[in-house]
């Protein structure tokens, strides 16, 4: 290669000394700075990104902790089953769509709803999950009528 160089006139050499350099620089813009500067512009809108999203979400910290479950009373995860049902179902105001509960195993419960609420059946079910560790282990859910939207028929099985 050395030899082929040294046998190219001067204006040739200069020729080829200034494309190798135009190649190299455009080799280390292409190959190394245009990927670390794309990573770095993902990086930023994903930080901004981010940021906004914790913004948002300070601004509905006090909102939540107002309507979630009573976090200064430890639950008596000791209680029966039927008693904190009886006592969750007042709490949020669905006893009277409540139909019948009755034990299934030392751990389990099975309740059963008429015509009640989905979203407020659902607001009760995160509740009995947070505060006492009751997760729905079976369940199904109808249309209680054509007039009722958002109020359901339903039947769970929830277990510790």
């Amino acid at each position: 290669m050395k030899a082929w160089f040294e046998s190219l006139e001067e204006r040739e050499r200069l020729f080829v000394v200034a494309a190798a350099i135009v190649l190299a620089i455009a080799l280390f813009y292409l190959a190394i700075w245009m990927p670390l500067d794309r990573g770095q512009r993902n990086l930023a809108t994903s930080i901004e990104t981010w940021r906004d999203s914790l913004a948002e979400l300070r601004v509905l910290k006090p909102a939540i902790g107002k309507t979630g479950p009573n976090r200064n009373a430890p639950a008596d995860v000791s209680e029966s089953l039927v008693v904190i049902v009886d006592n969750t179902l007042r709490e949020r105001g669905l006893y009277n769509s409540l139909q019948r509960s009755q034990p299934t195993t030392t751990n389990g419960i099975r309740v059963e709803f008429e015509n009640v609420a989905f979203d407020d059946l659902v607001l009760w079910l995160g509740d009995l999950s947070s505060s006492y560790g009751l997760q729905v282990q079976s369940g199904s859910f109808s249309a209680a009528s054509e007039q009722n939207d958002g109020r359901v028929n339903s039947s769970l099985t929830l277990e510790r």
